[in-house]
């Protein structure tokens, strides 16, 4: 998958800034262990590459990648 545009990046750093509560709504991953859709969690950055990097509260710190997986801010 290709990296998105500065634009993208930009637009997700705006809607995603640090500190911000989100839920996780798909993540497809086999590494998510205890993550799960509904897992709510703080923003600590948005990466170059547009992945949202979360402290979920459940403990993980598993980041939500552009175009594979989805959250949505819920404050």
């Amino acid at each position: 998958m290709p990296f998105p545009s500065e634009r993208i990046v930009s637009a997700l750093r705006d809607q995603f800034t640090a500190g911000s509560r989100v839920e996780l709504t798909h993540m497809d991953d086999p590494y998510a262990g205890k993550l799960h859709e509904g897992c709510l969690g703080a923003v600590t950055s948005v990466d170059d590459a547009g992945a949202i990097h979360v402290a979920w509260d459940c403990g993980s710190s598993l980041g939500v990648v552009y175009g594979e997986d989805s959250c949505r801010r819920i404050d």
